[in-house]
């Protein structure tokens, strides 16, 4: 069963209660831990090849969680869920601890985003889509044309303002979450995420993902209340 929010959010967390902390009587702040992949590292094949996966996720996400351990440990963002730190170390500049935070959550996102997929969008979202794109067709064109908005290395988002969906291009490891809207649905277009499959093809990598991969009613469910 696909994640919803709330999942989301827990999974990812760092502040779950365990040992005590030295001195203190209180419960000290686990390591932020990456979830375990919610599929087989096949099972995105032909799309995104188990190699991909296997590389991107073992060894490209792992270190985002790696890193980000080493830089909050003995730090307010140390206790923290991680969305929080995702959005406090934003604002407040951090930019060592945001760029492992960000990649870290937009990870999660976009590997949950393809769980029982592809499924067609249904309900609110498919309105949304309809009323803002002219259909899923339409989101699904923008995200594609976003995505060579994006020089280097960055994401695709659809993001939601709770009224309309909108599409944004984010440089690095940009996350909508800081600009007070909700994600929906990323694409990593950092080329880990699709150079061994497709070469500089980018704009082919992102229509197929959003064509074959993703669960739009996962995506849907996303949608603030």
């Amino acid at each position: 069963m696909p994640m919803n929010r709330r999942t989301l959010l827990a999974a990812a967390g760092g502040a779950a209660a365990g040992l005590l902390a030295p001195g203190t009587g209180r419960a000290a702040p686990t390591p932020f831990a990456q979830p375990k992949l919610p599929y087989a590292e096949d099972a995105l094949a032909p799309v995104i090849s188990p190699r991909t996966v296997a590389l991107h996720y073992g060894k490209h996400h792992k270190a985002y969680f790696d890193k980000l351990n080493q830089l909050a440990a003995e730090t307010p963002y140390a206790g923290l869920p991680l969305e929080e730190v995702v959005t406090r170390s934003h604002a407040a500049g951090d930019q060592a601890i945001f760029n492992q935070a960000g990649q870290a959550w937009n990870h999660v996102l976009y590997w949950n985003q393809f769980e029982g997929g592809p499924a067609a969008p249904e309900g609110r979202f498919l309105d949304l889509a309809q009323s803002t794109f002219g259909g899923v067709d339409g989101l699904k064109q923008a995200m594609t044309e976003s995505a060579d908005k994006v020089f280097g290395t960055g994401w695709v988002w659809l993001a939601s303002d709770g009224r309309a969906l909108r599409v944004l291009s984010m440089q690095d490891a940009g996350n909508p979450l800081t600009e007070g809207l909700t994600p929906l649905c990323g694409i990593d277009v950092w080329e880990h995420a699709y150079y061994l499959d497709y070469e500089n093809r980018k704009a082919e990598h992102v229509k197929a993902v959003l064509d074959r991969l993703v669960n739009w009613r996962f995506v849907g469910a996303r949608l603030p209340a």
